[in-house]
C-alpha cells in the first residue's frame, strides 16, 4: 500500500492531483494542492496547541470543508480522531468525549436550528464535566468569551503560524499504518455506543478494495451525504476521493431539493446513500426537472434494498453501476460487496460477497439464519478501554460477532436478515422483521416499513408494522394485513398495522426500533 497513513494519503493527493478540484462548498472551491496547504496548517495548530501524538481529538460538525479539514489536520499531528454524532445531544456527546478522553474538541456552533456550543457548555456545567478536554474550537466565527480555552476556528488556525512544515512532517514521519487513526462510536440503536479502534492500515487497505470494487475514479464528482462522523462518510467519501482524486461535494444534511440542485449543477456522478435517499429522488415530482444524467455509480446498504429500486435507478436514471455493501463500525465499516456485472437480483436481495482479506461465516447450518461472524484485517484493535465488552464480541481466534442475523448462498453472497435483538418469537417460530420488512416493501402502495415484535397473550410476540404509504395511496391496515396472509407464513404476517408519514430514523439511515418500541 503506498500511503502507509492517512496523513501520507493526503500528502500524495495534494501532490498527484494538484489542480484537481477537491471540494465544492456553495461558491467555495479548492483544488487538491489548496487541500493539502489547508490541512498542513491545521495540522500546525493543533501541534502549536499541544496536541501529542495518540492523543484523542474529537470532531461534532456536519458535513462541510472545515470538517475535513479539522479531521485531517488532527490526524496528521499525529491524532486519534473521534467522529461525534451530530444527532447526539449534549450529554450524549460529552460521554463519549468522557470515554475517550479527548484533549482537543472542533464543534459547529450551531446546526439543525441547535446551539452545538450551548449544549455542550450545560453538559461540562452541570454534567460530570470534561477534566480531560483542554481546548475547544468552534467552527464559526465566534467563541464564549467566558470560556478561557474556547477559540474561533480562525483563531485557533492562527495559533499554528509559528509552526514549520518541517515540523509538521516530522510528526506525519513518527507515524505508522499500525497506530490507530480514529475512534468510530456506534450509533447506540441497541445499547450505549462503543467505541470501535481502527488503524491507519486497516482504514487504508479497507477502503483501496472499496474504490476499486465501486470503480470510483479520477474525475468523479462525489455528493457526500452519508454524515462525516459515520464511516460511510468519512472513509468511503472523504478518503476515498482522496485516493481516487474526485471531487468532495459535501452535503449537511439530506434534503431531496438541495440534493437535485446538487446533483444538476455540479454534474455529480457518484451518489452513495441509504435506501431511503435514492427512492426519494426517484419519486420526487420535480425530478424532470434536472438534469440528473451524470449520475454513473450508487452504493447502497440495508436490510431492505427493493428489487425495484435497482431496476428504476438503472432503467429511469440511467445510472450504470448500482451495487449494495455491507459493514459496521467494529469491521471497519466493510465486510461484503456486490461487484460490477452482478445480476439486479443478487444486488437486491443480498450485500455480496466477502472482500478481499476477510473471512464471512455464520453460525447456523447452509442456508439457515444465523448470526453473522467476520475475520480478517478489517476487524477492529478492540473497544477502546473495554476489554470486557471486546471479549465478548471478538472471539479468541479473531472472529467478530456482528449481532447481525444473515443467511449465506451458494456462492458467498451475504444476505442480511436483522439483528439477533430485534428478532420476536411468535408462537415458537423466530420472526426476523427485516424479511418481513422487504416482503411487506414489495406492495406496491407501501413506501417505507418498519417492523417490530409487540406482546401478544396467545403466541406471546407478533408482528407491529409501522408503513408510510405512497402518496395518494387509499391502502387500509386490513387491505395489508390480507394481502400479506396471502404473501407470507403466518407467524410472520404482522397482526396490526400503523401508518405514519415517515419512520424515525438516526443520521445514518437507520430506523430507530427502539423509538417505535416506546409508543406502544
Amino acid at each position: 500500500m503506498e500511503w502507509g497513513t492517512v496523513p501520507g494519503l493526503v500528502r500524495s493527493a495534494a501532490e498527484r492531483y494538484a489542480g484537481t478540484e477537491a471540494v465544492v462548498e456553495g461558491r467555495t472551491r479548492i483544488s487538491y494542492a489548496e487541500l493539502g496547504a489547508r490541512v498542513e496548517r491545521s495540522a500546525a495548530a493543533c501541534v502549536a496547541a499541544g496536541v501529542e501524538p495518540g492523543d484523542r481529538v474529537g470532531i461534532w460538525a456536519p458535513n462541510s470543508l472545515d470538517w475535513i479539514v479539522a479531521a485531517l489536520g488532527a490526524v496528521s499531528a499525529g491524532a486519534v480522531l473521534v467522529p461525534v454524532n451530530t444527532r447526539f445531544k449534549g450529554a450524549e456527546a460529552a460521554d463519549v468525549l468522557r470515554r475517550s478522553g479527548a484533549r482537543l474538541l472542533f464543534v459547529t456552533g450551531a446546526f439543525l436550528g441547535t446551539s452545538y456550543v450551548a449544549s455542550l457548555r450545560r453538559a461540562i456545567t452541570e454534567g460530570p464535566g470534561l477534566p480531560e478536554l483542554d481546548r475547544v474550537v468552534v467552527l464559526s466565527e465566534d467563541a464564549p468569551a467566558d470560556f478561557r480555552t474556547w477559540s474561533t476556528w480562525k483563531d485557533f488556525l492562527a495559533g499554528g503560524d509559528g509552526v514549520g512544515a518541517r515540523e509538521v512532517r516530522a510528526r506525519e514521519a513518527e507515524l505508522d499504518g499500525d497506530r490507530p487513526s480514529d475512534i468510530v462510536f456506534t450509533s447506540g440503536t441497541t445499547g450505549r455506543p462503543k467505541g470501535a479502534v481502527i488503524t491507519h492500515a486497516q482504514t487504508l487497505r479497507a477502503y483501496e478494495i472499496w474504490c476499486d470494487l465501486a470503480g470510483l475514479r479520477r474525475g468523479d464528482r462525489y455528493l457526500i451525504v452519508n454524515p462525516f462522523f459515520h464511516t460511510f462518510g468519512y472513509k468511503a467519501g472523504v478518503l476515498a476521493c482522496l485516493m481516487r482524486g474526485a471531487t468532495m461535494i459535501p452535503q449537511p444534511v439530506f434534503n431531496v431539493d438541495t440534493a437535485l440542485a446538487n446533483i444538476a449543477a455540479e454534474r455529480v456522478s457518484v451518489l452513495p446513500g441509504p435506501p431511503t435517499l435514492h427512492q426519494s429522488l426517484l419519486d420526487h415530482p420535480a425530478r424532470d426537472a434536472h438534469d440528473l444524467s451524470a449520475l454513473r455509480l450508487v452504493v447502497t446498504g440495508a436490510a431492505v434494498v427493493p428489487l425495484r429500486l435497482v431496476e428504476r435507478l438503472r432503467g429511469e436514471l440511467g445510472v450504470e453501476t448500482v451495487l449494495t455493501a455491507y459493514g459496521l463500525s467494529e469491521a471497519s465499516g466493510i465486510v461484503t460487496m456486490c461487484r460490477r456485472g452482478d445480476d439486479p437480483k443478487v444486488i437486491a436481495s443480498t450485500s455480496g460477497r466477502a472482500i478481499p482479506g476477510t473471512e464471512v461465516r455464520v453460525a447456523a447450518p447452509a442456508g439457515q439464519p444465523g448470526e453473522v461472524l467476520v475475520r480478517g484485517f478489517n476487524v477492529m484493535r478492540g473497544y477502546y478501554e473495554d476489554a470486557a465488552a471486546t471479549a465478548e464480541t471478538v472471539t479468541e481466534d479473531g472472529w467478530l460477532r456482528t449481532g447481525d442475523v444473515g443467511v449465506l448462498d451458494g456462492a458467498g453472497n451475504l444476505r442480511i436478515t436483522d439483528r439477533i435483538k430485534d428478532m420476536f418469537i411468535v408462537g415458537g417460530f423466530n420472526a426476523y422483521p427485516a424479511e418481513i420488512e422487504q416482503l411487506l416493501g414489495l406492495h406496491p402502495a407501501v413506501a417505507d416499513v418498519a417492523v417490530i415484535g409487540v406482546p401478544d397473550p396467545r403466541l406471546g410476540e407478533v408482528g407491529k408494522a409501522y408503513v408510510v404509504r405512497r402518496a395518494d395511496s387509499v391502502l387500509t391496515a386490513d387491505d395489508l394485513i390480507a394481502w400479506a396472509r396471502r404473501e407470507m407464513a403466518n407467524y410472520k404476517v404482522p397482526r396490526e398495522v400503523e401508518f405514519v408519514p415517515e419512520l424515525p430514523r438516526n443520521a445514518s439511515g437507520k430506523v430507530v426500533k427502539g423509538e417505535l418500541r416506546g409508543r406502544g
